[in-house]
């Protein structure tokens, strides 16, 4: 009996210890995957989120020399390319820039689209997330593509150096995942611009103390060429060579300044399957409309007869009595067959006003897959309204420094607030270090006064339409779930403003024209598109919604540069959670100073 029941025991024993060793295996292996999907955990130090790989690129911020429209002048570029060199990564990989500024001017770099988990640092606003690069200086943006793939694109965010620094970033999916659409025969990157003869640090000063707009852009370009139409440019076009029967997918990036921009292709149709990085459910158009700072892919079949097909960039102008550039950028869609001095078949493009044109296009936008991660449920309900502003004269040489309309100073404002940038320190550092006397916290969450926005706007300029300038930013708590109500206002002219948020995407559940009426505004909380910019319609207002899950100080503002430099513009300061994956790490070492 006694030797049974050691052996018993003995059995026991062994049979506890084999479980213990499973135990520790099966937390070992849950440990792993915790850490596979949260490396920040490790040791529990605070760390930045990493990806599986890591991508290097090395920026030099230089002059260099070119001939266009038949004027020869120097651009800051950067590594000498114009536009700049395509950034390439994948889903969820670790990317590293070293910017070196070798001009005389200051400098940043926006990485448009990238949703900086845990690294505000890195956003890239002058004076809002960082100083600038100064002359001779350098800095290290690090980031992570946390669950981030398509088009997106990097620019400048100084001054308006957008004008010429700008390029591509084009992130793939994970290995072996593929695309939720055809698999295209080629990949084509499409920029769309403005160029100016004139020096643009030179004309921004100048617009600037003049009160009044800019001058027209010179010429629109695609891929930094603005194509047979304009002077001394017969030669400098962009072109594509297709095979007839095959497939494209086209990546249009518009990084232009002040112009909204429809585009087209003789004779093809476009069929959109993402925009702003993000798929959406495939929708077939004639012609498309992007604001600057937005972004499509687009399907194109070769199914034509093989010829020379016009690809055609001109301008969408919304507002009243602005003057815009009208003359059309042409590319080629060039078929393999067909003549090399072929005549190209000319695209159609919508009339510089057409809305409907753009309402449709926006209509068709639906996410693919979006239902299970819109907000249901709102903490906070944000109205904002948007516009113009025409200042009273203040200026000790009116004629020449009030040549707004009707001698007044021109502004933009959102809740009649023209946001006003520090040029001291930027409004990240002085939040983190907790330096008071740069920003307030009292930005409205809705209008002052409240009256019909689109009609009844108070715009006999100057005398009503004065803003308020000020540093007021919006702050909220970690996990908000925020809607806000993008209102475009009749101020000066109604308008479609294309509004961008930097450190987020959002759900874009409901837009529309006229005044926003909750009790009538039709909204899409099943499968809406989620976008980084959005276009406010001209005389309307756009519902979008997003949680507020990244901590940091971020910059919401228009994309036209005119309007940014004008003060139509806000701040979103999301306070630190709990824990370090929920919390803003501290600035890296080469942090530029001011």
């Amino acid at each position: 009996m006694a030797a049974a029941a050691a052996a018993a025991a003995s059995r026991i024993s062994s049979g506890a210890a084999v479980l213990l060793i499973i135990c520790r295996l099966w937390l070992g292996l849950v440990a792993i995957l915790l850490l596979s999907f949260h490396p920040q955990l490790v040791h529990g130090i605070k760390r930045w989120p990493r990806g599986s790989s890591t991508r290097f690129y090395d920026f030099k911020v230089q002059m260099k020399r070119v001939t266009k429209l038949c004027n020869t002048k120097n651009i800051v570029t950067i590594n000498g390319m114009f536009p700049g060199p395509v950034v390439y990564a994948q889903e969820d990989d670790r990317v590293i820039v070293k910017v070196s500024n070798l001009t005389p001017y200051n400098a940043t770099i926006h990485w448009h689209g990238v949703r900086q988990r845990l690294t505000c640092w890195s956003d890239g606003p002058s004076y809002v997330t960082q100083c600038p690069i100064q002359s001779g200086q350098s800095f290290s943006y690090e980031f992570t593509l946390i669950q981030q793939k398509g088009t997106l694109f990097w620019h400048a965010h100084f001054s308006w150096l957008r004008a010429t620094v700008y390029g591509a970033m084009v992130v793939y999916p994970k290995p072996a995942v593929p695309y939720p659409f055809p698999y295209p025969y080629q990949e084509h990157i499409l920029i769309l611009g403005e160029y100016w003869v004139r020096d643009i640090a030179r004309l921004e000063r100048a617009v600037l103390a003049s009160g009044g707009g800019p001058p027209t852009a010179d010429a629109f370009t695609i891929n930094g060429h603005p194509g047979p139409n304009y002077n001394c440019s017969s030669n400098d076009v962009y072109k594509i060579d297709v095979v007839p029967g095959k497939t494209y997918l086209l990546r249009l990036i518009n990084a232009g300044m002040n112009t909204e921009n429809f585009f087209a292709i003789a004779s093809h149709k476009l069929t959109i399957v993402e925009a702003d990085a993000e798929y959406t459910k495939p929708y077939t158009t004639d012609q498309v409309m992007l604001g600057p700072g937005q972004t499509l892919n687009v399907l194109v079949t070769a199914n034509q007869p093989i010829a020379r097909y016009s690809m055609s960039l001109g301008p969408y102008m919304s507002a009243q009595n602005v003057p815009f550039q009208n003359i059309t950028s042409i590319a080629y869609f060039h078929y393999l067959g067909a003549t090399p001095n072929s005549l190209s078949l000319p695209a159609s493009l919508p009339t510089f006003n057409d809305n409907f044109a753009v309402k449709t296009v926006m209509d068709g936008l639906r996410g693919l897959d979006t239902s299970s991660q819109v907000p249901k449920e709102i903490d906070r309900n944000l109205f904002v309204t948007i516009g113009v502003n025409v200042q009273k004269c203040s200026r000790k040489n009116p004629k020449q420094n009030c040549q707004g309309v009707n001698g007044g100073v021109m502004a933009a404002s959102m809740n009649n607030i023209s946001f006003m940038r520090p040029t001291t320190i930027s409004l990240l550092e002085a939040y983190y270090k907790g330096i008071d006397g740069y920003f307030t916290d009292n930005f409205p969450e809705s209008p002052l006064k409240f009256y019909d926005f689109v009609f009844g706007a108070p715009n006999n300029a100057p005398n009503d339409t004065n803003s308020m300038n000020g540093t007021r930013v919006f702050v909220v708590e970690y996990g908000t779930r925020i809607q806000l109500i993008l209102q475009d206002t009749g101020t000066v002219s109604t308008e479609n403003h294309p509004i961008h948020l930097h450190g987020y995407s959002f759900y874009v559940v409901g837009y529309g024209s006229g005044n926003y009426n909750p009790d009538t505004a039709k909204l899409n909380i099943v499968d809406p598109p989620y976008m980084n910019t959005i276009g406010v319609p001209v005389g309307g207002w756009a519902a979008i919604r997003f949680i507020a899950d990244n901590p940091g100080v971020w910059f919401m503002h228009c994309h036209l540069d005119i309007h940014l430099s004008w003060g139509l513009s806000v701040v979103f300061i999301v306070k630190n959670g709990e824990g370090p994956l929920e919390t803003l790490p501290h600035p890296p070492a080469d942090y530029p100073r001011c």
